[in-house]
């Protein structure tokens, strides 16, 4: 089983739950509510290096939303009828790759890579694409490819048709995988998320939008860290330790290279007792039971 490193564990500190959380889990345990099933979904942690080390794309949901209101993210989101296209171009590791890798059948492990790309696409201006093997796209910051953008959000495009229309295909070779996090069962929204790292291309720049973020930044992990601690950042558990974990690495390239090393598994934290008091355990923890288990 992966579990989660001590130093990451002690990061995170007594974990114990606040009062909403604990309303929550004695709900779903008294049978006042029922586990919501976990939908499917990608997010990328997007890099870029600088002279201090590689900093880290991050957005903050805004308030009104309805998961993670107000924390600070990577680009991600659900997969949805979009992302299931067998008309997408790919070039890369095909999907029995990302399958194996993710514990997932092939038709979902193509769309969880779609949506990976799309999702950074949407929420950073980002594109992991190109018209063949070797080339990426270099710019999309035109009115074009922001009216594109948009369309997707709508869902007035269809992936593969706005991929198709330029004459491009999924770099899949741009992105590694990194971890497998599924939501606690005691939320009312929940997801199965799968996180890639990827470099931000050559020539491509960050955009700042608003359809769900009210702020995004680059920032080094170190630094996001620290501001968590001080109360500046709100940031959930797998977010920080990827952020710990990013934060190893002297640059973006050994970060890429460190995936190819990794145990890919869900981890899913747990709620103990300890005491007369709930707490969440993480893989590794003494008291940490895995619901999938």
């Amino acid at each position: 089983m992966t579990v989660v490193p001590p130093e990451f564990r002690a990061l995170l500190g007594t974990r114990k739950l606040p009062t909403k959380r604990v309303t929550q889990v004695e709900d779903l345990w008294e049978g006042r509510t029922e586990m919501v099933p976990a939908r499917d979904a990608a997010t990328v942690v997007l890099l870029r290096d600088t002279a201090a080390g590689p900093e880290v794309y991050v957005l903050r949901r805004q308030a009104t939303m309805a998961f993670a209101s107000g924390h600070y993210v990577f680009p991600g989101g659900s997969v949805d009828e979009r992302d299931t296209s067998i008309d997408v171009e790919w070039i890369g590791p095909d999907p029995s790759y990302w399958g194996k890798l993710f514990a997932a059948p092939e038709p979902l492990a193509r769309a969880l890579v779609c949506a990976a790309i799309r999702e950074t696409f949407e929420e950073s201006g980002v594109l992991l694409a190109g018209p063949d093997a070797e080339t990426v796209v270099a710019d999309t910051s035109g009115p074009d490819w922001e009216t594109d953008r948009v369309a997707l959000i709508n869902r007035e495009l269809s992936f593969s048709n706005f991929l198709a229309r330029r004459g491009l295909v999924v770099r899949a070779d741009l992105v590694v995988p990194w971890a497998h996090w599924v939501t606690p069962v005691f939320e009312p929204r929940r997801f199965d998320t799968r996180f890639f790292v990827a470099a931000l291309p050559a020539g491509q720049v960050t955009r700042e939008f608003h359809e769900e973020a009210d702020q995004v930044e680059w920032v080094r992990p170190a630094v996001a860290i620290q501001r968590w601690q001080d109360g500046d950042m709100s940031i959930m558990p797998p977010t920080l330790i990827s952020l710990a974990e990013i934060g190893r690495y002297a640059t973006v390239a050994e970060a890429m290279a460190a995936a190819a090393d990794r145990e890919i598994a869900p981890l899913l934290p747990h709620v103990t007792m300890r005491g007369d008091e709930l707490f969440m355990a993480l893989p590794g923890d003494a008291d940490y039971v895995s619901p999938l288990d």
